[in-house]
């Protein structure tokens, strides 16, 4: 039997601001955003490419404080690319980081060990990984 992690809930204070951020400066996709009530509102992104979903909002999501997760994590082939992407877009971004040494032999030396980190409006905490194949 597959288990999938399919949504990962962020915590914001401010649901369009974090929409704005996801969307348009991360390039997640809205799968949705519904409006309950005047108190509940739920945000659905998706990272192109990922079959892992973020929810923000307000009413129905967990009471978390905002900024308060950490350990997120994206994967991406060329983390070169990703990180002048996410420059491109206005995201804060520190430089490339290899952290470790890889465990094979592979075609890039960043493979498994490059790293860029940067967090949300609200101080959520996220790493982007490159793996360039799946062996």
């Amino acid at each position: 039997m597959n288990w999938t992690l399919e949504v990962v809930i962020v915590p914001v204070s401010d649901v369009d601001r974090a929409k704005d951020f996801y969307s348009r400066q991360l390039g997640f996709a809205v799968d949705h955003d519904t409006t309950i009530d005047e108190n509940t509102r739920i945000v659905q992104l998706t990272p192109p490419g990922s079959g892992c979903s973020i929810v923000i909002g307000k009413g129905a999501v967990p009471d978390m404080p905002p900024g308060s997760l950490r350990g997120l994590q994206l994967v991406v082939p060329d983390i070169r690319k990703a990180r002048a992407q996410l420059v491109e877009r206005g995201v804060e971004v520190g430089e490339v980081q290899v952290l470790g040494k890889s465990p094979t032999p592979t075609p890039d030396p960043l493979d498994n060990v490059g790293f860029v980190f940067f967090s949300d409006p609200d101080g959520n905490a996220w790493a982007v990984q490159q793996i360039s194949s799946r062996g």
